[in-house]
């Protein structure tokens, strides 16, 4: 049972049980997937857990009916349900909740019904109904009473059955037999009534001498055996799925009379087998259902040999009543079982799989009783015929032909040139899937093996392929004969369709062309593309022309070692909604209770600038998308944003730098604040390289280089599939982008790093040094001619007044703002955030074990600058979860 599956089952039950509160479902989950165990239901502990809960129930009759009536029906998990129940019976205190649930629930609805009602119009007591009117009503409900017990007729359920499959597979309707078939009864040989136009006339039995009756009862007994009422005595009607039963002259002897009634099941089982035979060969049955029918009908010819012989020795005088019952015992239990097995598959509407597996059941349940099991597994291989050419198709050749919906695996319409668009693996998932309810009891172990759709995959795909080790499945009671078979065809399509992705379709070279791109493996590409785009992405998305991306985008390709690559032209520009920040807190708050908060939050007055919703995409088409697909590709875009964001970041912080030594070869009178503002740059520097560092060279590169070499020894496209999204999952944590809390101090300090560069360019941008040093400039002349050495005299007296006049107007300017302030207020921030930050990746390293994480830590501090005050902050934490009165955990001080 997969954990999405045990994730509904206990919200199901949490609600049907009215819970709430509490530690919710997980807790639960958690705990019954902990202590699952692979334990098998055998008849004997079925047995005595029946048992059990008969002794326990106060109606015992009841129960024993209805738990034979489920098994009849053929019904799934009935006995591990009983065995689950009669654990529950052992456990007081549970049954005791339960039975004080159950009658809270049945006050509630009592509660509801007394209040729903109370809105129904109650007529007077004055208005009376007439004698009439009383009778009418009675014949009504007398009616409806009637009908809701018969079964519904033949002819509906077949149209039912027929509109059904004509509606899912509307250009392969279903054969019809002609009409004449079904409304000839005589057809069926299965007791018609003659007409009452008979001139036959009966002398009355009780006149015989014991002799005639003896031998008129022979008479009868032989037409009662091949469908045919006799004269003394008649079949009754049949009402639905009931057995058919005899009226009996009541004038007949007693010692007659008894051995009539011994032999009469065995017309009883005919009745049941002959309509059975009928009603299931129609096509609306299916092919399984079809099959059986036909090998009862083989068996019902031996049978049929019999009676004749019968009625030859009958003829010949030779037939007494007590040769009768002797030479028609070996029979009674053929019969008795294809009459039973009718019945059940009647009972429990079975098709398909459903058929075969209570054939099955039967067969092994009636081991030690060879004449039995051998019966039933006759009909067991000649049912499973059609049902195993059906899987052979399947698992030899990749196509499903199954008409009449009785086949395991079941296919949907899905257009796999849309898997680009999805962001669910549907396609992978849903083209396909098993139907828990027609798989036959001995595949259920090779479901998983027999649905896999590799051979599909490679056949859509415009190549034809078949398993060159292909033979027939047989049904076999040993079944490791046709176990071995299917997987033998399930190597083989696994290594076909992963030799045709690797080789064919290059898929190691693909990922590694995404890796170049998403994962910003090749530098000189993105230090163009960034200075080409600079400009671009500054302005508002909304005013970016995507076009021009597109262009810049092919130039930095084509000028960078990115030009080798030949996927190239494969990648896309993508400008999305939100920032990065918002898109990460939108995922990881599904299924949260902050998820409504988020999604209905009020969008941000701010718009988004070209640099926050910029993205790459990434063209894969068919079978490649079955990996690459639209999940993958926005966890790729997640990572790439995110370092995208970070190297614009890091960029900023150097041009501050760039702009700084400009600066610095002017003497500002108060050079405090300027150095403040130095070190404050080169620590938010320090940091960005650092994040980047961690996170290409010490999470995605050796996770990378595990994916590789787990790919190399990947069995079947399945295995690719985990180890790629395993891949993928380890980045998305291992950056922090997993993590809400981690990501919103993350975000907090790019944010601090962004407006102190701003706030430095605008200083920067005030100076107005380069402005005016290249007014005063006269390297490059004049009309007149080169500068001579007066005019050079004049310009450097010129250079060190306005140095100095600039030095101590910005000076005097600055200070007057308040820069000093300002510059200690950022480093104020980014401090704490920072601190803040590394003691949360301390505890996360701790606590959770992501011991990757604790490498930020020992690259950020790596000369223990941070070390006290993390010390002093974990200490604190101690402390204030201590209990009181425990002793307080000592300060480091060093």
């Amino acid at each position: 049972m997969s954990e999405f599956r045990i994730h509904h089952d206990v919200n199901e039950l949490l609600s049907l049980l009215r819970v709430r509160g509490g530690d919710g479902a997980e807790v639960y989950i958690d705990l019954l997937q902990k202590n699952r165990t692979p334990y098998v239901t055998t008849t004997v502990s079925a047995h005595s857990a029946k048992v059990k809960i008969a002794e326990y129930s106060k109606t015992p009759e009841d129960f024993l009916k209805k738990y034979d009536e489920l098994k009849s029906r053929n019904v799934r998990n009935l006995d591990p349900l009983v065995y689950l129940l009669s654990k529950l019976t052992e456990d007081k205190e549970t049954l005791q909740y339960l039975q004080q649930n159950a009658k809270d629930r049945a006050d509630l609805s009592a509660n509801a019904t007394a209040s729903s009602t109370t809105n129904f119009h109650i007529p007077q007591t004055s208005a009376k109904m007439s004698i009439q009117e009383l009778e009418e009503l009675r014949k009504k409900l007398g009616n409806v009473t009637a009908s809701s017990n018969l079964q519904q007729p033949l002819e509906v359920t077949r149209k039912m059955l027929r509109d059904k499959h004509n509606k899912k597979n509307p250009l392969q309707p279903i054969p019809v037999f002609p009409n004449w078939v079904y409304e000839r009864p005589a057809l069926i040989g299965d007791f018609i009534t003659v007409s009452s136009g008979s001139t036959d006339t009966t002398v009355p039995i009780d006149t015989m001498a014991l002799a005639a009756q003896e031998l008129a009862l022979v008479e009868d007994l032989l037409y009662l055996l091949i469908g045919v009422d006799g004269r003394y005595i008649t079949a009754q009607p049949v009402q639905g799925r009931q057995n058919r039963s005899f009226t009996v002259d009541p004038t007949l002897d007693m010692s007659i009379k008894e051995l009539v009634n011994r032999i009469l099941p065995v017309a009883v089982s005919y009745s049941t087998i002959s309509r059975f035979i009928e009603e299931k060969s129609s096509f609306e049955y299916g092919q399984v259902n079809h099959a059986l029918a036909a090998g009862m009908r083989t068996l019902m010819k031996e049978y049929m040999i019999l009676v004749t012989q019968l009625e030859h020795l009958q003829r010949q005088g030779m037939l007494s009543l007590q040769k009768l019952w002797f030479y028609i015992q070996p029979t009674m239990r053929t019969m008795e079982i294809l009459a039973s097995l009718a019945t059940s598959v009647d009972k429990g509407d079975c098709m398909g799989g459903s058929t075969l597996s209570l054939l099955h059941d039967r067969t092994f349940n009636y081991t030690g009783d060879s004449q039995a099991q051998e019966l039933c597994l006759y009909l067991t291989k000649a049912s499973s015929v059609p049902y195993f050419e059906i899987l052979e198709k399947w698992i030899y050749r990749g196509i499903i032909k199954d008409p009449y919906s009785e086949f395991m695996v079941e296919e949907h319409e899905l257009q796999k040139e849309k898997i680009q668009e999805d962001y669910n693996d549907k396609y992978w998932d849903q083209r396909y899937t098993v139907v828990q309810h027609r798989i036959p009891a001995f595949l259920q172990k090779m479901a998983d093996k027999i649905l896999s759709k590799y051979l599909n995959v490679v056949r859509e795909c415009g190549r034809d392929v078949t398993c060159p080790e292909a033979k027939e499945i047989l049904y076999t009671l040993k079944e490791r004969a046709y176990v071995e078979q299917i997987e033998k065809a399930y190597n083989y399509a696994s290594k076909v369709l992963l030799d045709f992705l690797m080789e064919e379709k290059e898929l190691v070279a693909r990922l590694r062309s995404i890796k170049h791109y998403f994962l910003m493996d090749q530098g000189d590409f993105f230090v163009s593309f960034m200075d080409l785009t600079e400009e671009e992405l500054k302005k508002p998305v909304d005013d970016i022309i995507p076009t021009r991306l597109e262009a810049l985008l092919e130039l930095a390709l084509r000028m960078s070692t990115a030009n080798t690559d030949p996927f190239k032209d494969d990648l896309k520009i993508d400008l999305m909604p939100h920032d990065v920040i918002t898109q990460l807190l939108r995922v990881l708050a599904i299924e949260t209770k902050q998820e409504k908060a988020i999604i209905n939050a009020d969008p941000t007055e701010i718009a988004l600038s070209g640099l926050e919703a910029f993205s790459f995409d990434y063209i894969v088409k068919w079978p490649l998308s079955l990996i690459i697909n639209r999940k993958a590709l926005t966890r790729y875009q997640m990572l790439f944003r995110h370092m995208f964001y970070c190297k614009h970041v890091e960029r900023l912080l150097c041009n501050v730098w760039i702009s700084n030594k400009n600066a610095k070869q002017y003497s500002l009178h108060s050079a405090k604040w300027f150095a403040g503002a130095f070190t404050l740059r080169q620590r938010m520097l320090n940091f960005v390289q650092n994040i980047q560092y961690y996170m290409m060279f010490e999470v995605m590169e050796p996770t990378w280089h595990i994916m590789e070499n787990n790919l190399k020894s990947a069995s079947n496209i399945d295995d690719v599939l985990c180890h790629h999204t395993s891949f993928l999952d380890n980045c998305l944590k291992d950056c922090m982008l997993t993590n809400p809390e981690l990501l919103k101090i993350f975000s907090k300090l790019m944010s601090v790093c962004v407006m102190f560069t701003n706030c430095m360019q605008r200083f920067t941008q005030s100076m107005k040094l380069d402005g005016e040093m290249s007014r005063l400039t006269l390297e490059h002349g004049t009309m007149r001619g080169p500068p001579t050495q007066n005019e050079r005299t004049e310009e450097a007296e010129k250079k060190k007044l306005t140095s100095k006049y600039l030095s101590e107007h910005v000076d005097a300017l600055q200070s007057a703002a308040g820069f000093e302030g300002t510059i200690n207020k950022f480093d104020s921030n980014f401090s704490t955030h920072l601190l803040d930050l590394l003691d949360r990746l301390s505890v996360y390293s701790t606590n959770d074990c992501e011991h990757s994480m604790i490498n930020i830590i020992y690259r950020l501090d790596f000369n223990g600058f941070y070390t006290e005050r993390l010390e002093r902050m974990s200490a604190e934490r101690s402390q204030k979860t201590a209990p009181p009165g425990a002793p307080r955990a000592p300060v480091s001080t060093h």
